[in-house]
């Protein structure tokens, strides 16, 4: 039978929530204001695009699903750490996340930081006391460490924080989305991979084009989504290509995603491929 998006989006969203829900401190226990501020900023709803990709990739290769809970959900702290810090006024200075107060506006600035903090650790707290085997984990917390660090998705943030828009090249702006968009799309989908029995390498090689040029189509998706909302001093592949060109830009990725999804074999129903052709909106 084939299978039924909506029903794996419902599942993988419940059994994501259900483990952040069990791996979070309490709200009650001490210090209770910063553990309510983390809960609040991870259980404040989010489409859980990441730990969905994780789930996808892991499952489209074998693995069982309780051994991709623990990166599943460490991927997701990591997101919901770096969204309470570039909400931050010293940042891009957002007032509201998915419709109500952002962390900092909720709580105040240093309690939003010390929950971005706490996060970010708990994130690989989970990793290590997952099931995984050793040699597992310690590929994953290299992965996951890399993928959040100064040559991804803070490195991709500092780009974006510091260059002028007179500056901007094609190039630079690839880079930036490359490290701040698609450093933790890559890791997901890799962690994933991880899980499973007897990867190979031609296939996380696959993995990673796919996940690369994946990463690169939700922004350029996104900036087209938004098309009507964009501000003049926003980097945006919109308005720095013009629409057009960028919709030819991302049917371009979308061939090269569909290429590297058939060197890897996928099913056309495979959690993977079904997934990938519901968020780029096939």
């Amino acid at each position: 039978m084939p299978m039924n998006i909506n029903t794996y989006l419902a599942e993988h969203c419940q059994r994501i929530n259900s483990s952040l829900t069990k791996y979070l401190p309490e709200s009650n226990t001490t210090p209770q204001k910063l553990h309510a501020a983390m809960r609040y900023s991870v259980l404040n709803g989010g489409k859980r695009i990441r730990p969905l990709l994780l789930y996808a990739s892991g499952e489209t290769l074998g693995a069982k699903p309780e051994l991709l809970d623990a990166p599943a959900a460490a991927i997701e702290l990591i997101h919901c750490y770096s969204l309470i810090h570039d909400d931050l006024p010293a940042m891009d200075n957002d007032d509201w996340r998915r419709g109500k107060p952002s962390c900092h506006k909720a709580f105040d600035e240093a309690t939003a930081i010390l929950a971005g903090d706490t996060l970010y650790n708990l994130a690989f707290t989970i990793l290590t006391r997952s099931p995984l085997s050793a040699e597992k984990c310690r590929e994953m917390l290299t992965i996951l460490t890399e993928a959040s660090g100064s040559s991804g998705m803070a490195g991709g943030q500092a780009l974006d924080l510091t260059t002028p828009s007179d500056h901007l090249t094609i190039e630079l702006l690839e880079q930036i989305h490359h490290l701040k968009t698609g450093a933790l799309i890559r890791a997901s989908i890799k962690l994933g991979a991880l899980a499973a029995d007897n990867i190979t390498e031609t296939q996380l090689d696959h993995l990673e084009k796919f996940a690369t040029a994946l990463g690169l189509a939700f922004q350029i998706q996104d900036d087209i989504l938004d098309a009507d909302e964009i501000s003049e001093h926003k980097i945006n592949y919109v308005s720095f290509l013009g629409l057009e060109t960028a919709k030819d830009k991302l049917r371009q990725l979308k061939q090269q995603i569909n290429e590297q999804l058939g060197y890897l074999d996928c099913k056309t129903d495979s959690p993977l491929q079904i997934l990938t052709q519901y968020t780029l909106c096939d």
